[in-house]
């Protein structure tokens, strides 16, 4: 057996490295971190040819994907949604998952693209975690506004993950199988739920994690881990996809861990430094070396879809906004549809799992990872300047 090579994974830690530290470098320049680590990742890998996606990177990647979707879960605030929010968001989403499946069908009519259910999954997704920093930072998550998007965010994060996981898995069953499995999914994860919240509130196991929290040990950032990788491992059993597992894992987390007594209050920043600070750069930048650039350039049709798909995230995400004019008044409505429309990592993994199986080709996935960086670019700038602008009037 080879030793492995470190050389493609040094270049993919050095661009994840590089991207953050030229936006510090450029504070006016208000850009994701996420867009750059992409288009750095098609620098070194389909332009220069520098880096390419071996053994260690790939499992990187795979690393970092799984701690994206569990972070996604663990934005999930499931006690807020609730109420007028939850019926607000939930109507939303309906109406965006209809327009989705209207937009994928046109899509395939006009031959832009092929298996329409799909690209309606792909298109009634938000990118939370782009969607959260953006309003923490306009000093929005606590207002009306705010709490609206990440509501109507979080409900199609999850169903998005889900409905892919139950139409587009890997796994050749039925679909009533799956949802068989799903369900079966679901007990597993309410026990492991049960199970942790029991053993938290025994004596010697909470003492325990309190003496070893802080120390080498970090007990609680690998309990985190176990339960992830534990979760992907389970969802992976099931012929479910292992975005579903992580995913739910990030939502146990958030769901357990209230911390009303703050006996651990570095424990969320803690994993977001694993996440961010580690696996997930490398699943973004890696996804730009494994960018299929020639196969969009060589594509007419692909150029084409570009712009195709930027106005279908608008229709199937922006457009349901509408029904929180009454809520949060005309500029705003249209502020929070800019934000919802907002949609790139989904993007990359669905597009890669659509590779996977064979449903969309190299070309397609290439423009849809192109509009989903120009919605990551564009959208939260113009909905910040709306939103600015209604401050303004009100002043």
């Amino acid at each position: 057996m080879e030793d492995p090579a470190f050389e493609n994974l040094l270049i993919v830690v050095a661009a994840g490295f590089a991207a953050p530290f030229a936006l510090g470098l450029s504070p006016r320049l208000r850009l994701p971190a996420v867009v750059l680590e992409i288009t750095l990742g098609i620098l070194i890998g389909p332009v220069l040819g520098w880096a390419d996606v071996d053994e260690p990177v790939r499992v990187l990647s795979l690393i970092g994907l799984a701690f994206l979707l569990f972070l996604a879960g663990l934005e999930i605030d499931i006690d807020a949604l609730r109420g007028k929010l939850l019926r607000s968001a939930s109507i939303g989403f309906a109406v965006s998952l209809f327009l989705a499946v209207a937009a994928g069908l046109l899509l395939n009519v006009a031959g832009i693209a092929d298996e329409p259910l799909l690209i309606a999954v792909i298109l009634a997704s938000t990118s939370l975690g782009i969607v959260v920093p953006v309003l923490d930072d306009a000093g929005e998550t606590q207002t009306k506004f705010g709490q609206l998007v990440i509501a109507a965010s979080s409900i199609a994060d999850f169903a998005s993950v889900l409905l892919l996981s139950l139409f587009f898995s890997g796994q050749a069953t039925g679909t009533g199988t799956k949802l068989l499995l799903v369900g079966v999914f679901v007990l597993a994860l309410a026990a492991v739920a049960a199970t942790i919240s029991r053993a938290e509130m025994l004596g010697p196991v909470s003492r325990t994690l309190r003496a070893l929290q802080d120390t080498s040990a970090q007990i609680r950032v690998r309990g985190a881990f176990v339960l992830l990788i534990g979760m992907v491992a389970l969802a992976e059993a099931l012929g479910l996809e292992l975005i579903l597992g992580a995913f739910a894992a990030g939502a146990i987390v958030n769901r357990l861990d209230n911390d009303e007594q703050g006996t651990h209050p570095e424990f969320r920043h803690k994993l977001t430094a694993v996440g961010f600070g580690v696996f997930i750069p490398v699943f973004f930048v890696s996804s730009g070396v494994s960018f299929d650039l020639d196969a969009l350039v060589k594509s007419p049709t692909a150029v084409m879809a570009i712009p195709a798909f930027l106005v279908a995230l608008v229709v199937a995400r922006g457009v349901p906004a509408i029904f929180y004019r009454g809520q949060l008044g005309s500029r705003r409505a249209v502020a929070a549809g800019l934000l919802q429309a907002t949609s790139l990592t989904f993007i990359v993994a669905a597009t890669a799992i659509g590779r996977d199986l064979g449903l969309i080709d190299a070309s397609t996935s290439a423009a849809f990872i192109s509009a989903g960086l120009l919605s990551v670019v564009a959208f939260p700038l113009a909905a910040l300047a709306l939103m600015r602008t209604t401050e303004a009037a009100r002043a």
